[in-house]
Parts: structure tokens; sequence; C-alpha cells
């Protein structure tokens, strides 16, 4: 049995423990968040009758002495929570971003290496079935190497509370899912960003709600994002729409359930090649899938065979520093280098 301890009881802890109930061997023993009631409501919600209750993380850990922590706070809390539980010599699973600004995100990530203690973070987009598809079908050289990426966001929630004041909300929050993905698909090394970000007139958002980026992902691969968070109308796919163009064909996915490739024949015809449709393969029983409750079992196995998560915060560091490179291009109206350390 793994027991952890959760902090943050808002409405993405919903999603974590819809996760756990599905899995044997994990106990919620804790639940933590500023306000008890909040905590208690959530207890009461998903029947953790015997699970300690509190507002503060320390005590909690030192009243249920857990395995591990799983962090849902909101980003600007995710340090404090992550020196408190690797003080407890708990592991870390976290919810994305992995930090609020470069400088914590480095500390944190080597607190984890001095406590000697797992940290990941629930980038969930990974456990996609047609991202792990893209990935395998691209490495196999079906239509040689990827040399450009494009992906496009355009959705419209309005969700209240915090992410409506943030700055840099879009790029912050949720395109790192994007660009964590993108690097994934294509194996891609971050080392330089363009971007900028602006207000349309009708957000709902204080800072930050759409942006456009051009990133260099090493050898050749340039990414190119575009995306809004107060776009009404003709909604994208949480997960982006995708165009991938390689040495040899095409790929395209609309984000839902539509993939499909085109590999470009011997004989040109006229002005331009003919191609004809190539199948994506279906995924391969090795591929790991799930979301959340993907990630929570890997993790919970890295924890059991002493393995490192796919999803550490090592390499995930990597994408978030796509993140803060933009986010830096926006505010500067320059292009910002990307260092290869970021995930050393």
């Amino acid at each position: 049995m793994i027991n952890v301890v959760l902090a943050g009881c808002g409405a993405m802890s919903k999603q974590w423990l819809d996760a756990v109930r599905q899995i044997d061997g994990l106990s919620v023993v804790g639940l933590v968040d500023l306000d008890a009631d909040r905590a208690k409501a959530r207890a009461r919600e998903y029947d953790l009758t015997s699970a300690a209750i509190g507002t503060s993380l320390d005590a909690v850990l030192d009243q249920t002495r857990p395995d591990a922590v799983f962090d849902v706070v909101v980003p600007a809390a995710r340090r404090e929570v992550a020196f408190s539980a690797f003080a407890h010599h708990c592991h870390l699973l976290t919810e994305k971003p992995l930090a609020d600004s470069p400088e914590n995100a480095r500390a944190i990530v080597e607190a984890a290496r001095q406590a000697g203690r797992l940290h990941a973070v629930v980038q969930n987009r990974r456990y996609v079935a047609n991202v792990r598809r893209i990935r395998r079908f691209l490495s196999s050289g079906a239509i040689g190497a990827a040399t450009s990426i494009h992906a496009d966001f355009f959705v419209a929630p309005h969700f209240g509370g915090f992410r409506e004041e943030m700055a840099h909300v879009l790029l912050l929050d949720m395109a790192i899912h994007t660009f964590d993905a993108a690097r994934y698909m294509v194996n891609g090394e971050p080392a330089g960003v363009y971007c900028q970000e602006w207000e349309p007139a009708s957000s709902w958002y204080r800072q930050g709600s759409s942006a456009s980026a051009v990133f260099d992902l090493g050898g050749g691969k340039v990414f190119t994002y575009a995306g809004s968070w107060c776009a009404a109308g003709f909604r994208t796919s949480w997960e982006s729409t995708w165009r991938i163009v390689a040495e040899r064909g095409s790929l395209v996915w609309d984000g839902n359930d539509e993939l499909k490739a085109e590999v470009v024949l011997p004989d040109r015809e006229g002005l331009f090649d003919r191609t004809e449709p190539i199948a994506v393969p279906p995924l391969d029983p090795a591929d790991r899938v799930g979301g959340h409750l993907g990630i929570i079992q890997d993790f919970m196995r890295a924890i059991e065979t002493g393995t490192e998560p796919e999803t550490r915060g090592a390499d995930n560091i990597k994408s978030l520093a796509m993140v803060f490179g933009a986010i830096e291009s926006a505010e500067t109206g320059r292009r910002v280098t990307i260092s290869s350390q970021e995930g050393q």
C-alpha cells in the first residue's frame, strides 16, 4: 500500500481523486487545503472518512507520514509544497506547471535530487493515445524526419477564479501541454523562441490570453504555436490541431480521433509531388495512456521499482523552459535562447 497526502482540494483535485479511485494499493491518508471546509467536503465526496484534514501541509505530513505527496495547489505555492514534501522524505507528483518561475523550477528539481526522492509532473497529454501513436510513427521514419510542427489552439472557457487574474495565463497555464507534446512527438530539444502576446478587445482575462510563438527545436525542426483562450466559435480540441511536415510527407491530427498521414511517391506530377495515404499504426501494447490515471499508475510503479517516471521534473523542466522563454520573448520583444542545460 502506498499512502499519499493530497495538497489542494480545488476543482482540479477531482480529476486526481477520480483516478485514485481506480487504483488498487493507493490510499489517500490526508487532505490539505487553506480552506478546511473545502478539504472536508472532498473527504465526504470521496468517502475518505479516515483521512487527516488540515490547513498545514507540514502538520498533516507529521501526523500521517505518507510515502508521497500529490500537489494540486496553485502554481505560486509549488515551491513551498515541494520543499515540505522532500523535508518529510516524501516523493512528489505535481500538477503542471512544475513551478511559477525558472528559479523555482530549478530549485524544486535540485531539492528532489538532494533528497533522493522521485519528482514528476502530471503532463497528461503525453498519455493521450494519438500523441503516443504520432511519436512512434515519426520515429519509424515512415515519412522521414520532421522538419516543421504546427499547432493551433483556440477555445474560449470562462473559468472564473485565479486564471482570469493571472499574467501570461495562456502560456503559463495551458500552452505547456502543447509545448511538451510537440517536444515529445518529434524528440525535440528547445533552443530558442520568438513570441508575441496580446489581449483582444473581447477578452475577459487580465493578461496574456492570446499568443503566437515560433520555436527552434534543434536539428532543423521549427515549431509554430498559435493560441487563444478567448476565441469563441470554431473551437479546436483541448489537444490543439496539428500539422507535422516531414522530409517525405505530412501528418495531420484534429486533436480528437482523426489522425492521417500522406507519404510522397517517387514520381512527380507536374508542379507537385504525388502522395498517397499511409497508415498510422494503432497503439503498441507498450504505449502508456490514460491521462491522470496513467501518470499516477506510472508514478506508483516508479516508487515500487526505483525507476524514473517518464514525466520526471528533471526532463519536464525543458518543456517549462519553453514557456518561460516564450514569456521573456513576449515581454522583451526579442528572440530568446533556451538553454540546453535546463534539464541538467
